[in-house]
């Protein structure tokens, strides 16, 4: 399930350094603009308490975690929108991903430069979110002219659409994100080909210094304050101090760092799980001797869709699904115990996976 997340904000944020942290691959960090001039994509390993549990009642030979997948997409600038410092790349980078991680600079160092010279968080998301705006105004307004003729002709469907698109144009209008206008999920389909950049779901991460680590500072208060009617979430990360976590050999080292700071989680861990959450992605879990793995899919998904996650035979042949419930499995201690206090659920075609089942497909092609 190849879901992608784009990392984004201006130039000197800690994007770069941030997508380190995260990813085995190494995206150039440098105190100049532009320095990340192709999108770096990384597989992130999404940490999971609930697999590390399952690996260690089975003790099998391999444990498997769940990816997604974040792209560092170069830093945006003003006028990005008609074309600056190769802003139509930029912008076509975020429309291919299927949300978005926005860094904002919450901290100062004079040794970092600043593209606008002066540290100002909310001046900043302003910046990208009126870029961001204006490219779907004009995505929005080239649609509106093909469906008025269509609506004009009689076609309903035309007429449905016009209607949605006018209260995108008139949220767009007056500065606000398209993912504002409320909307039926029926109606956010019909008009889903759009694919508005300012739609997509967001996470505003604010990058702070060590000190700021824990309870933010008065650039993250602000930030709070300017996203507060937004469909967003927002989380305080020192990506510096991840690096320097990052660079700790041993698991107990880098908790050790971490008690210190006061964290209960590393930054890069609360990330990853929110960036997870952003993608309205869940887990659900296969184990046993050979194999303990997490497997991700979509909220919502009934039990052929979820069982096609493994692979297409498994949806086009299902015949049903036994299903155990974490809690059950960690308390009961293994399947046959499960199975012999009917813990197992014999599940058909209409049952909507949750969350943290173990699975086993039955299927025949």
């Amino acid at each position: 399930m190849a879901l992608q997340c784009g990392i984004v904000g201006l130039p000197n944020v800690g994007k770069s350094t941030l997508f380190n942290c995260l990813s085995n691959a190494k995206a150039q960090a440098a105190n100049f603009p532009f320095c990340t001039i192709e999108p770096n994509v990384g597989v992130i390993t999404v940490p999971d308490e609930r697999l590390v549990k399952l690996a260690e009642i089975d003790n099998p030979k391999r444990v498997i975690p769940t990816t997604i997948e974040i792209v560092d997409i170069a830093g945006l600038v003003k006028g990005a929108s008609k074309g600056e410092g190769l802003g139509n790349k930029f912008l076509a980078n975020i429309r291919n991903t299927n949300a978005i991680i926005h860094v904002l600079r919450c901290f100062e160092n004079a040794n970092i430069t600043h593209v606008d010279g002066t540290v100002d968080p909310v001046r900043d998301k302003g910046i990208i979110d009126t870029e961001l705006q204006l490219k779907d105004l004009e995505t929005v307004e080239s649609r509106i002219g093909k469906c008025q003729k269509q609506a004009s002709a009689g076609d309903k469907t035309a007429k449905r659409q016009y209607d949605i698109l006018m209260q995108y144009k008139e949220a767009l209008e007056q500065g606000l994100s398209a993912r504002t206008v409320e909307l039926t999920a029926e109606e956010r389909k019909a008009v889903a080909d759009l694919n508005l950049l300012t739609d997509k779901p967001v996470l505003y991460v604010c990058n702070v210094d060590e000190a700021a680590a824990v309870s933010g500072n008065a650039h993250t208060e602000a930030v709070r304050e300017a996203i507060k009617d937004e469909k967003a979430e927002m989380l305080i990360v020192a990506a510096a101090t991840e690096a320097d976590i990052a660079e700790l050999e041993s698991y107990e080292e880098r908790q050790m760092f971490l008690d210190d700071m006061g964290l209960a989680e590393s930054g890069v861990s609360r990330l990853i799980k929110a960036a997870y959450r952003l993608l309205d992605l869940q887990t659900f879990f296969t184990t046993g001797a050979d194999e303990s793995r997490a497997w991700t899919f979509r909220r919502g998904m009934k039990a052929p869709q979820t069982a096609g996650v493994i692979h297409t035979d498994f949806e086009r042949g299902f015949i049903r699904a036994e299903v155990i419930k974490y809690d059950d499995y960690v308390a009961l201690g293994s399947e046959r115990a499960c199975r012999d206090v009917g813990k197992i659920g014999i599940e058909g075609k209409e049952y909507v996976v949750e969350d943290g089942d173990i699975m086993h497909f039955l299927f025949n092609v």
